[in-house]
């Protein structure tokens, strides 16, 4: 990695913690002869200009994102495909990306300054809503694209097809396509498995399915995972990383496939991916 004398920082809104931490973050940046790009949040917090989050990352070789996983997933997706590590500070709760704590910043911040910091490259899932045989909207997943019900108290309809064979037609609240960074989110809540993250798969799971023993599927990152809407019109919800989307029509297409764009996450040198689920799942140590 190149020398970093520039920084971005992307921060999650209404967090005190952020505005405690962020005067004091930038201080110790620009005593080190680095410049700093802030976000809108974080240049409220510092009391500064902010840019838009599409384009902190220009010119940037490092970029601090505070918050938790959600402020991480939607740096994510404007970062992606850029060899431009994102250092991400867990201000949240769970945190399973956001796996440095704030008393680990500097110390971490140190190391990475030093070239000497551990890197994790998490492939991203691309996704294409396919309309009428036209493509109307492409997206980049890092942890999953999900199809939920619109309607309370009403299961959708979908079809899924795997390299162009037929899979399944579930009756469900909806399905989940995660990667395996997003194995531990939403999957993981509606009963699917954890897959280490070098492992190139993907992961179909339903979401509460009429049919008992409709279970999740791990198929290969090469495949070409497509799920067809038969649910009334706008009945159906297309959400990529919980937190983007649009509603379905009938016979919609939702195309997903390992995507070229992968994010680079610093990851502290202690905290492994077995070390991160006991310690954020609370299972037992020996």
């Amino acid at each position: 990695m190149q020398l970093i004398g520039t920084v971005g920082i992307i921060a999650k809104p209404e967090v005190q913690r952020n505005s405690e931490m962020l005067p004091g973050l930038i201080q110790w940046l620009t005593a080190r002869g680095i410049q700093v790009r802030l976000d809108s949040h974080a240049a409220e917090y510092a009391g500064m200009e902010g840019l838009d989050r599409a384009v902190v990352a220009d010119g940037c070789q490092l970029v601090i994102v505070l918050g938790g996983d959600g402020t991480l997933l939607a740096a994510a997706r404007v970062i992606a495909g850029r060899d431009i590590p994102l250092f991400a500070v867990n201000l949240g709760g769970m945190g399973f990306l956001t796996a440095i704590t704030v008393e680990e910043l500097y110390p971490e911040l140190e190391r990475a300054l030093r070239n000497e910091h551990r890197i994790a490259r998490r492939r991203m899932l691309g996704c294409e809503l396919q309309r009428g045989g036209e493509t109307v909207g492409r997206y980049d997943a890092l942890n999953d694209v999900v199809i939920t019900k619109g309607q309370i108290a009403r299961m959708i309809d979908l079809v899924c097809n795997v390299d162009a064979h037929f899979v399944c037609r579930y009756k469900a609240d909806g399905l989940i396509i995660s990667t395996p960074t997003g194995s531990t989110a939403y999957s993981l809540s509606a009963g699917g498995p954890i897959v280490f993250p070098s492992v190139g798969a993907l992961c179909i799971t339903p979401i509460c399915p009429h049919t008992l023993t409709n279970r999740p599927v791990l198929v290969s990152d090469s495949s070409v995972i497509q799920i067809i809407n038969i649910a009334g019109e706008e009945d159906a919800y297309l959400t990529i990383d919980g937190q983007v989307g649009e509603p379905l029509k009938d016979q919609d297409r939702v195309v997903c496939r390992s995507s070229q764009k992968v994010v680079s996450l610093i990851r502290p040198p202690r905290m492994l991916f077995f070390d991160v689920l006991r310690q954020k799942l609370k299972w037992g140590e020996r």
